[in-house]
């Protein structure tokens, strides 16, 4: 196995800008790190659920994957457009931002998110399951993905809280370009690009 190669398709994964990440970047600037952190819990939660689902139901899911993935590119879209005018209408006071930062919210986010379900049903599959078979093992592995995931978003929900003041200073900016990259996750995850494209 390349434990390299492993590493750095998480981390690229997880740490990369994507419609979760930019949630919780958005989130920071308006509340306090332990409502932020409430949010980042349940999106954790839903890598670990993912993650042991998939070695558990490795051959069922394969079978059913293409059909997942194309219902969670529908709810997924729908679901990040609705977060991109949470993100856009946030004010100063932060009510939005609060309501948004729950468990269940993260939790729900990262199930509507295809680029999640497709890493998480993957990586072990593909880099693990054709060298170990143990369940110790591969529940070692489900631990350090979902610490890694865990790791990347924490970092953004910390560098949400170092630039604060800046953020809060241009924040209607702020919103409007954190809103559009939301947009624009959504036009990837639809589908949309690679229909156009054929």
């Amino acid at each position: 196995m390349n434990i390299t190669s492993f590493l750095i398709y998480c981390v690229i994964v997880t740490f990369t800008p994507g419609p979760t990440n930019i949630a919780i970047l958005s989130m920071a600037h308006h509340v306090k790190m332990k409502e932020v952190f409430r949010y980042v819990w349940g999106v954790t939660a839903v890598f670990g659920v993912l993650l042991s689902a998939s070695v558990m139901l490795n051959s069922a899911l394969a079978a059913v994957m293409p059909q997942i993935l194309a219902f969670m590119q529908i709810v997924g879209c729908i679901y990040m457009l609705y977060l991109a005018y949470q993100v856009y209408k946030m004010d100063i006071s932060g009510d939005s931002a609060q309501q948004a930062a729950t468990f269940l919210n993260g939790f729900l986010m990262q199930f509507v998110n295809p680029k999640v379900w497709l890493f998480t049903m993957t990586v072990i599959p593909s880099y693990v399951m054709p060298y170990y078979k143990s369940s110790f093992v591969l529940s070692i592995f489900v631990l350090v993905i979902t610490i890694v995931a865990f790791l990347a978003l924490a970092t953004w929900a910390i560098f949400g809280m170092v630039f604060k003041s800046f953020l809060q200073k241009h924040l209607k900016v702020t919103n409007i370009v954190l809103a559009l990259l939301l947009v624009y996750s959504a036009i990837e995850v639809s589908g949309i690009v690679e229909f156009v494209k054929r």
